[in-house]
C-alpha cells in the first residue's frame, strides 16, 4: 500500500499526486513509468513519473482523468492508500552529452516533459521549452518549465494565453533562429508528435519521442503497447517508451489509440456514476 501524502487539481481534469514509494524514488529517471492499481479490484495503468525525491522518498505522478480508473484515483485524497505501485519501469529518457536540446510538450505530455527539462538543465545543457495547450484554463507547469528552461515559449490554441498558435510554429521559428539542437525532445498528443517530428525531418535534427500506448502487465508479455518503429515491432513497456521519432508509424500508433476511447469514456461514466451514488 502507497499512502498519497500530496494532492493537486492542476486544472479541472488534471490531478498531481505525491505518492510515498521510497524504493521507486531511489531508482527512479526521466521518462520512466510506473503501473499502478487503485484497489484489489482495479485495472493496472501505466503513469510516467513526472518528478520525485530521493531525500523525501516520493514520486509524483500527473495524470488526465480519461478513463475509470483515473475516475477512481482522482477520488483518493492525502493519507488515503493506493493498493500497487510498482516502478521504475521503461527505459530512462539518454540525457548524458547533451549541450542544446529543445524540449516539445503538449497538454498533459508536459508532465512528462518536465521531469527531462528539469534534468537536463541541472547536467548544464541550454534547455529552450516549447509547451503548447488548447486554451489558459489547460495550463499546468509553467512556472517549473520556467525554472529549468533558457527559453521558454507559452502556446495556446485560442491564443488565450501565451502566443496563438501551435507548438511546431514556435519550434520551427527557434530553428530558423539559427539555434541548432543536439536532439529535439517531444511528448505529448500523438498527432502533436507527428507534425514535430514532420518538421525536425526537414531540418535534419535528431528527434525522441515517449510513447505511451496502452498496457497491462510492463513486461513485453501482453503485447498490448506494440508500435512499428522503422518497419519494426516493438513494445513501449520495454524497448521505449522513447524511441526514434521519425521512424515511428504514427498512423498506426493514432489508429490503435482510436479503438480504446469508447471503453475509455464508459468505464469513466461507470466510475463517476458509482460515486454518485455513494455520496448520496
Amino acid at each position: 500500500m502507497y499512502r498519497i501524502v500530496r494532492k493537486q487539481f492542476l486544472n479541472p481534469t488534471v490531478v498531481l499526486m505525491d505518492v510515498d514509494a521510497p524504493l521507486i524514488a531511489k531508482k527512479a529517471e526521466p521518462g520512466q513509468f510506473i503501473i499502478l492499481r487503485v484497489d484489489a479490484e482495479g485495472e493496472r495503468i501505466p503513469l510516467t513519473v513526472a518528478d520525485y525525491d530521493r531525500v523525501g522518498g516520493t514520486v509524483r505522478i500527473i495524470f488526465q482523468v480519461v478513463g475509470g480508473a483515473t475516475e477512481r484515483l482522482k477520488h483518493l485524497e492525502e493519507g488515503d492508500y493506493i493498493h500497487d505501485f510498482v516502478g521504475p519501469l521503461g527505459t530512462p529518457t539518454h540525457t548524458e552529452g547533451l549541450k542544446k536540446v529543445a524540449v516539445v510538450g503538449g497538454g498533459v505530455g508536459c508532465a512528462i516533459a518536465f521531469p527531462i527539462a528539469k534534468k537536463l538543465h541541472e547536467q548544464g545543457c541550454e534547455v529552450h521549452s516549447v509547451v503548447g495547450f488548447r486554451n489558459k484554463d489547460l495550463v499546468i507547469l509553467e512556472d517549473d518549465f520556467k525554472a529549468n528552461s533558457d527559453i521558454m515559449k507559452l502556446m495556446t490554441d485560442d491564443g488565450s494565453y501565451g502566443t496563438k498558435g501551435l507548438v511546431t510554429d514556435a519550434l520551427k521559428e527557434l530553428i530558423e533562429a539559427g539555434n541548432q539542437y543536439d536532439e529535439v525532445i517531444t511528448i505529448g498528443p500523438l498527432i502533436m508528435m507527428k507534425f514535430v517530428c514532420q518538421l525536425t525531418k526537414q531540418y535534419n535534427i535528431k528527434t525522441v519521442v515517449s510513447m505511451n500506448p496502452v498496457m497491462v502487465d510492463g513486461t513485453g508479455m501482453c503485447g498490448g503497447c506494440r508500435l512499428t518503429v522503422g518497419g519494426e515491432t516493438k513494445f513501449a513497456c520495454v524497448d521505449g517508451p522513447d524511441f526514434d521519432g521519425h521512424l515511428v508509424d504514427f498512423d498506426e500508433a493514432m489508429e490503435r489509440a482510436g479503438m480504446y476511447k469508447e471503453f475509455e469514456a464508459h468505464a469513466r461514466d461507470e466510475a463517476c456514476n458509482l460515486f454518485k451514488k455513494e455520496v448520496q
